[in-house]
């Protein structure tokens, strides 16, 4: 473990912690058993709680949504000691009363991805976790209670799919995504919410709506300034809420079990282990693999 420890993480877009109300902000170097992340961590308090933000796509957004080191950021904010995340991202509408500026907390995921790491297990340890239910209820009810007061229009729930990108949907996949009943589309969601899970740590998404992807016939097709532009505008909104939450996390109990996911999880005979794998995967759950 590092020398501080961080309750709280952010993974998001740089303007995330370049807010009002965020003290003592220094960066914080590390590396992981599954290389770096994707930037340097963005340290700091707000109402004097320890925070700790990361940038997905790294400063000045180098990483495309497949290159992403999700293994390395969520080993990295463990490592902080980090026991609640939240993840702010972009994402389009796929229903009509789903509007570009509103806001999505989703509590469910549809992983359509192809090619990413998407465990921390393997190796001569295999480990299955429960998902049925991908995000943290309790933090994202939270959530969803900050963003209202911030003066966000919220969608409590939700099926999140993600698609490998970097391109945007044909209108053929986005009719397809619409008829399997999916409510919005991203890049990102997956795999980090399942490695979230693995390492026992809560995650809510801030799903911020910028577009109608490509189905809906009267709005302009999805394009990167369109994303932006929509962004800009909420990145005050996303920062007011975590402002609010942040606090309330420090003080909030919450009735979930994202921490002992693994009690269940493991089915290697301990004795079978590697003692590498055993080393490197020590940090998610020391007593689970003793």
């Amino acid at each position: 473990m590092l020398t501080e420890s961080i309750p709280i993480g952010i993974i998001g877009g740089s303007g995330l912690y370049q807010m009002e109300g965020l003290e003592d902000i220094h960066e914080i170097y590390t590396t992981t058993p599954f290389g770096d992340p994707s930037d340097a961590l963005i340290a700091g308090t707000i109402g004097g709680v320890p925070v700790v933000f990361l940038p997905r796509h790294g400063r000045g957004h180098v990483h495309t949504p497949s290159e992403v080191p999700y293994r390395a950021n969520i080993y990295a904010l463990k490592k902080l000691g980090v026991q609640q995340i939240i993840s702010v991202s972009a994402c389009g509408s796929l229903r009509e009363d789903l509007h570009p500026g509103e806001v999505v907390v989703p509590d469910q995921v549809f992983d359509f991805t192809k090619k990413r790491a998407n465990s921390f297990f393997g190796d001569g340890l295999v480990a299955h976790i429960s998902v049925a239910e991908p995000f943290c209820p309790a933090l994202s009810a939270l959530l969803a209670d900050a963003l209202a007061v911030a003066g966000g229009i919220v969608h409590r729930g939700g099926t999140f799919i993600t698609i490998e990108g970097p391109r945007f949907s044909t209108k053929g996949e986005s009719f397809v995504y619409r008829q399997w009943g999916m409510d919005i589309i991203g890049m990102t969601a997956c795999p980090e919410a399942f490695l979230a899970r693995e390492a026992g740590m809560c995650y809510a998404t801030m799903a911020h709506i910028t577009d109608y992807d490509v189905w809906h016939a009267s709005a302009e097709a999805v394009t990167v300034e369109m994303v932006i532009q929509v962004l800009n505008k909420n990145v005050g909104l996303a920062q007011r809420a975590i402002k609010l939450l942040v606090p309330r996390l420090a003080t909030a109990k919450t009735d979930c079990h994202c921490a002992q996911t693994l009690e269940t999880a493991v089915i290697t005979a301990r004795e079978r282990v590697p003692l590498e794998t055993r080393e490197k995967l020590r940090l998610l759950g020391e007593s689970y693999l003793a």
